[in-house]
């Protein structure tokens, strides 16, 4: 007797919006998000790919962050997140899913900007997990910019430091503790191929990834330690309706070929890839998880 198979429409998986207008000041908490996005709560089935893995997850406490260290979690990982302390709510919920797992969580409140504090990170998940197997470079910080001449000194030196400065210093700290195994991954984005002039500095930032995970891969690779990226397009998270466009979310990701944004829960699966065995012979890649934009 032929299977029949359950097919799923990735056009219609997921709220297609419009979204409604909503503000939040950086860096936005899940609580005030309409609708809420999907971390894969109620969805994601491990299967011990991660058995035994020490994980560090920054922006861990929600969006990308959350689906990713809930993922990690069933798949047999213990997990550190770090967060800001004003999203300390959303990081006990994400810490909750993870012991539900059956894996330990450890939160780790602070400032990335801070090169002491990024350093702690590394030293305090090293401690407490008895080593560190897994890094994800995952926080980032961005707001609308009405045009270059208005991007302010103190917020662009945020984003640098955040998205750039953050991910060296936790690298820089973490690959000395790194066994053969290991794996460091970064979040790029679709604005590091194709940006928009809005978010030039996050944009500026992201293609800078780019090229830190794939230089980072031709150093590591000898040592057995792979890096690779994630580059999402739009993703329903805290981070959209803290970017300050209240205008434009009815219409976000709406110009994917899918045709509508995606939710945290549906990038999950490529972090637990890039960390598995089964991608023990992936190194410097870019993997687009876009709704179908091309990098």
């Amino acid at each position: 007797m032929a299977r029949t198979t359950t097919l799923i429409d990735p056009t219609t998986k997921h709220p297609r919006g419009p979204f409604p207008r909503q503000e939040q000041s950086a860096p936005g908490v899940t609580a005030d998000m309409t609708p809420k996005p999907d971390h894969g709560e109620e969805s994601y089935r491990g299967s011990g790919r991660l058995q035994g893995r020490r994980a560090l997850i920054t922006g861990g406490d929600s969006g990308i962050g959350r689906a990713t260290a809930i993922a990690f979690a069933r798949e047999g990982a213990d997990v550190a997140i770090g967060y800001l302390e004003s999203e300390h709510a959303d990081a006990e919920e994400t810490a909750r899913w993870i012991e539900d797992a059956g894996s330990q969580a450890l939160l780790l409140p602070g400032d990335l900007r801070s090169e002491a504090h990024c350093e702690q990170m590394i030293e305090r998940v090293s401690s407490t997990f008895g080593g560190i197997d897994l890094l994800v470079l995952n926080a980032a910080h961005q707001r609308d910019r009405g045009g270059i001449d208005e991007i302010p000194t103190d917020d662009f030196e945020t984003v640098m430091r955040v998205n750039l400065f953050a991910p060296v210093f936790l690298a820089r700290a973490a690959v000395p503790k790194l066994r053969p195994g290991s794996s460091i991954i970064t979040t790029a984005s679709i604005q590091g191929f194709d940006p928009s002039s809005r978010l030039v500095d996050y944009a500026m930032t992201k293609a800078a990834l780019v090229a830190f995970t794939k230089a980072l891969a031709e150093e590591l690779g000898p040592r057995g330690i792979r890096v690779n990226a994630v580059a999402p397009g739009p993703i329903w998270t805290p981070l959209i309706p803290a970017t300050g466009w209240p205008d434009k979310l009815p219409q976000f990701g709406k110009n994917t070929p899918l045709g509508r944004a995606g939710q945290p829960a549906e990038l999950a699966g490529a972090y637990v890839y890039l960390a598995s065995e089964d991608a023990s012979y992936v190194s410097g890649a870019i993997l687009p998880v876009t709704g179908g934009r091309g990098l």
